[in-house]
């Protein structure tokens, strides 16, 4: 009865021991498939061609996307500055030299075409004043000797170089009086010296509407340059906004194309216009061109040197975009990852153009349909 537990037992005790092995067995087993595949590299660079094994970690962290070609117009800003055409900018010179008698507006005042700005008096005046008056009278009695002749000669009276000396003074008056009153309607007559009483003064007056914005005379004051303006007077209906873009970009934008502006003195109102022209010559200290945008400005909001920000969407060519992330710098290139086959990538050179903020232009090194690595292309780039 003794013998028979001792033999169970020690039955008991070779069956742990198998038992023990075979776990040991199974660990040493599990041990080794994990070594393998821990000792298998991540990346296999094959003469230039990176392959990503079946168990490498990097095929879950790397994205891979097709390229496509996008038509998007390239924003580009300036800084810019509000300025008065010069076509509604007028200098207003004396007609002739004299004394100013009148002057009928002040700085700032808004006028209107026809109004009276100053009166100016003036020997010269008075001069074609008088010239004017002089020919009229020549002219009315080269006219009543023209009718004389005229019916003499159909009386039978008058020979016939009578009538032609008749009819030809009263042609040289009639051309004289045409002088006198064009040069009296020069100086700021009216055209009619008989309109003209003796020593008045020239009237000046405004040849548009605008404001005064500058003026030089006052009451008194004598004008003897008549080459020296004595106010100015400019119209902001419409005005130019000046913006210095950079010569590499002068060549983007055209007339006629849409623009934008934003001024600092309205924070978050942009006005919208058309570039009216692009200047040929550079400015030699800044290297930049004008570029001036044509802007409605009827309610006056717009001043002259006010400060503004031009922004213009100039038109592109379709072309390859790419996120940021897809690009690697390699020493002094940039570089692509483009997949040949899956799981199989090949670095390529490619040249950047301006980066939209949705992606970057490829102007050369990949073409539409590629398929390139957009995430995680930093953990092949060593």
């Amino acid at each position: 009865m003794k013998g028979k537990p001792m033999r169970f037992q020690s039955t008991r005790n070779l069956t742990r021991r198998f038992a023990a092995i075979a776990f040991i067995a199974l660990l040493a087993g599990c041990s080794s498939t994990s070594k393998e595949a821990l000792s298998q590299p991540a990346v296999i660079d094959d003469h230039g061609l990176l392959r990503i094994p079946d168990q490498s970690p990097l095929r879950s962290r790397l994205q891979v996307q097709t390229v496509e070609l996008r038509v998007l117009p390239h924003t580009l800003t300036a800084p810019a500055m509000v300025e008065a055409d010069p076509a509604r900018t007028a200098n207003i010179l004396p007609p002739l030299a004299g004394k100013v008698i009148a002057l009928k507006v002040g700085l700032g005042d808004t006028v209107h075409r026809g109004q009276l700005l100053a009166v100016i008096t003036s020997g010269d005046f008075a001069q074609a004043v008088s010239d004017a008056s002089k020919a009229r009278d020549a002219l009315d009695l080269a006219k009543k000797s023209l009718d004389r002749a005229q019916g003499v000669q159909q009386a039978g009276g008058a020979a016939v170089k009578d009538l032609q000396a008749a009819q030809s003074s009263y042609t040289q008056a009639l051309d004289e009086y045409q002088r006198a009153q064009t040069r009296l309607a020069a100086v700021g007559g009216t055209g009619d010296s008989s309109k003209h009483a003796a020593g008045a003064g020239i009237n000046v007056l405004a040849p548009m509407d605008g404001s005064i914005t500058a003026l030089s005379i006052a009451v008194g004051t004598y004008v003897n340059d008549v080459t020296a303006s004595m106010m100015t007077i400019v119209n902001l209906d419409s005005v130019w906004v000046t913006a210095d873009v950079a010569e590499d970009d002068l060549a983007l934008l055209k007339p006629g194309e849409p623009a934008d502006v934003s001024l600092s003195a309205y924070p978050g109102s942009v006005l919208h216009g058309r570039i009216g022209s692009v200047s040929s010559v550079l400015q030699p200290d800044t290297r930049r061109g004008m570029v001036r945008i044509v802007i409605a400005n009827a309610d006056g909001r717009l001043k002259a040197n006010m400060f503004a920000t031009a922004t213009f969407a100039a038109a592109q060519p379709a072309q390859v975009f790419v996120p940021e992330s897809a690009l690697l710098m390699n020493n002094d290139s940039t570089t692509v990852l483009v997949e040949v086959s899956p799981w199989t990538f090949q670095r390529r050179t490619v040249q950047l153009g301006e980066d939209e903020g949705t992606g970057t232009r490829v102007l050369s090194g990949l073409r539409q349909g590629d398929r390139i690595v957009v995430k995680g292309g930093v953990l092949l780039n060593d």
